[in-house]
């Protein structure tokens, strides 16, 4: 499987890491900063980089030639309906919450913040609408009385995000599609002044 990963950060390159263990062809990362450590790690590792020309949008010229998959690691960039359309498989996002809860840039915070006793993770399928794709896969885990975001993310939601990306994947491998099931619209969340949602 031939994968393009649009992403940044820490969460971009642990992905970068999970991929190369993986078994699959990383062609091509693509990042909105050329200095970002995803780009960096990507170039250690003879990954081509390319850098996104519009930072909010990757467009069909940025994605690599015969790329089965698109995969977002920390991406705060729509993937355009083009971009989606040039991969055989279309694209897939981790996003840390149960989705269509907590949709949107700050879903971790948010999910403190509600005081939710449960988080989770959802591997969705990109679109037109910011988080608001079909689930390939989802999980959760326990909230810890008095955790903050950050702590909930590095304890469980990061690794659970891993764990759940290599599923799908795997998936896809052996059976050439990717599963999904559309969200269920009366179970979003409305959360004010939320910014659109990172992949």
């Amino acid at each position: 499987m031939r994968i393009t990963l649009v992403g940044s950060r820490h969460f971009g390159v642990t992905t970068l890491n999970m991929l190369r263990e993986h078994h699959v062809t990383l062609v091509r990362v693509v990042v909105h900063d050329g200095e970002d450590r995803l780009a960096a790690a990507a170039r250690a590792a003879g990954i081509e980089v390319v850098v996104q020309a519009d930072p909010k949008l990757v467009t069909a010229a940025e994605i690599a030639p015969d790329t089965d998959l698109i995969v977002t690691a920390h991406s705060h960039a729509r993937v355009s309906r083009e971009a989606l359309a040039a991969s055989r498989l279309g694209g897939i996002g981790y996003h840390p919450s149960l989705l269509p809860r907590h949709r949107g840039i700050a879903a971790v915070e948010w999910t403190i913040k509600e005081g939710d006793p449960i988080a989770g993770g959802s591997i969705y399928h990109l679109a037109d609408r910011m988080d608001a794709g079909a689930i390939a896969a989802q999980d959760w885990v326990f909230v810890k009385k008095g955790e903050t975001a950050r702590e909930l993310w590095e304890r469980a939601l990061a690794p659970l995000g891993l764990r759940l990306l290599a599923q799908v994947i795997d998936y896809g491998k052996v059976n050439g599609s990717l599963p999904a099931k559309v969200q269920d619209e009366q179970f979003a969340t409305k959360a004010p002044n939320l910014s659109p949602g990172k992949h």
